[in-house]
């Protein structure tokens, strides 16, 4: 658990994905003032390495991960980067 119930949410979410490696870090700092912080939205980066990843072209990983967080999107996260490997590559 952090300080931060948007991280917590999202980090609780993306379990959902069984990660092999799930890192997931708070941007939100480097966007203070921008109009996406307003209200308390959060900016994220996350590098997920999973199996359901396996055989899928990078942009049905992501689509996998954006439509797990469709409800999420764009309040409380106002922005997710995201670097996704299929396990499958020996990626760990």
């Amino acid at each position: 658990m952090s300080n931060n119930p948007h991280y917590d949410l999202l980090f609780e979410r993306l379990q959902d994905l069984k990660p092999m490696k799930l890192e997931l870090v708070d941007e939100s700092h480097l966007h203070a003032g921008h109009a996406g912080s307003k209200g308390g939205a959060s900016h994220f980066r996350a590098t997920i390495v999973a199996e359901c990843f396996n055989d899928k072209p990078m942009i049905a990983q992501h689509r996998l991960v954006y439509d797990l967080l469709r409800d999420l999107i764009p309040y409380p996260i106002h922005a997710l980067a995201l670097t996704t490997r299929a396990s499958s590559k020996g990626n760990t």
